[in-house]
């Protein structure tokens, strides 16, 4: 009696576990077959070569970066909006070669939001894609508040004139990426606290925006190693002692002291270099010996010839400066020339004024000397 109860209950038991194992099995199934199907990912060369006609060159730059285009469908959409909104096939080629991950970017929230701004901001079409192909950061980054307050920022410093807010962004859009509330505008402010007129401000950010993105306690300090080296702040090489201080780091700046001081400057030569031509720290060393080694070998100069003129340190040594004085050197030693000319005014003069004075009138001595060392 008491096997055939075991044998009941045993049954029984292995009864309902096939009714429970039948009952998931038909769960799970139905949870599956009521999930989307999701379409393979393709490979991100063949996606932008067979399905949008891109170069191979630049799909497989793009590849290198991104292997799968996960959703085509979005990716697509991507793209025809940018289309839409004006972007050519050459442009769309640049925007995805330097930033591969635009394919994956979320249209609605971060790459529509962006360009319907520069068009509010006034922006042309053919503008805000020269913008953007330049630097797609802009489109591709976070969406927050600091975009349209950083161009509305810039605009006021160029005195809201559009078409150079646009020269600027074509050139330098990634000051965009920067909140320029917390870096160009106090350092502006600061600047003009100093006593530096607006214009000249917004020259100065219209040619190098980069250097005023920089935080403004560095700023402060480039100022106070300005004013600490003598130099006027109404003077128009302010801001350019400014920005040549802050483009090298205390021990460059000191190894760039040594360097003139072997070329047999002086402390008091290299100040006044400084004061006049602040630029020329930024030129390479072997160009400034290379320059002042010029100008010692004519026998007609010293150092303080060039400190006197020390603009003559930025000239091109073979298009500007070697071909001019090789004319002078024949005319004079011909006895051609009224009046012994001045080196420094005859190297920096343009080449139309240089030709009709000292090779035009005498163009059977020097005329082809002259020509063979401008094309070269």
């Amino acid at each position: 009696m008491t096997i055939y109860i075991c044998k009941s209950l045993i049954s029984l038991s292995l009864s309902r576990t096939l009714h429970i194992s039948t009952k998931l099995q038909s769960l799970f199934s139905l949870s599956y077959s009521s999930l989307p199907l999701q379409k393979p990912s393709i490979a991100v060369a063949d996606y932008l070569i067979d399905r949008h006609k891109f170069s191979p060159e630049t799909a497989s730059k793009v590849s290198s970066v991104v292997k799968y285009v996960k959703r085509p469908e979005e990716t697509d959409s991507i793209l025809s909006f940018l289309q839409e909104s004006g972007f050519s096939d050459t442009h769309l080629e640049l925007l995805i070669k330097r930033m591969p991950r635009l394919l994956s970017a979320n249209l609605e929230r971060t790459i529509k939001p962006k360009i319907k701004l520069f068009q509010d901001l006034g922006f042309s079409c053919c503008e805000f894609v020269k913008i953007v192909s330049s630097n797609p950061r802009i489109i591709t980054g976070r969406v927050d508040n600091k975009l349209g307050p950083s161009i509305l920022a810039l605009k006021s410093v160029l005195g809201w004139n559009m078409d150079d807010v646009s020269r600027v962004l074509k050139k330098y859009g990634r000051i965009l990426i920067y909140d320029l509330s917390k870096t160009m505008i106090p350092n502006i402010e600061f600047l003009k606290s100093c006593g530096i007129s607006p214009s000249q401000i917004a020259q100065c950010v219209y040619i190098f925006p980069i250097f005023f993105i920089h935080k403004p306690t560095r700023f402060r300090e480039w100022v106070k190693r300005v004013d600490e080296m003598g130099i006027d702040r109404k003077s128009k090489m302010f801001l350019y002692a400014i920005r040549a201080i802050g483009s090298m780091t205390k021990e460059n700046w000191e190894l760039k002291l040594e360097f003139f001081k072997s070329l047999g400057f002086s402390e008091d030569d290299i100040l006044s270099v400084f004061r006049k031509q602040p630029h020329v720290f930024a030129v390479s060393e072997r160009k400034i010996e290379a320059v002042t080694q010029l100008f010692l070998s004519t026998g007609k100069c010293d150092i303080s010839y060039v400190v006197n003129n020390p603009d003559l340190l930025a000239r091109s040594i073979e298009s500007k400066l070697k071909p001019r004085l090789r004319v002078l050197d024949v005319l004079e030693s011909r006895n051609l020339l009224p009046k012994k000319p001045s080196l420094a005014y005859a190297c920096k003069i343009t080449d139309k004024k240089f030709y009709e004075k000292y090779v035009l009138p005498y163009s059977n001595e020097v005329g082809e000397l002259f020509v063979v060392k401008k094309a070269s």
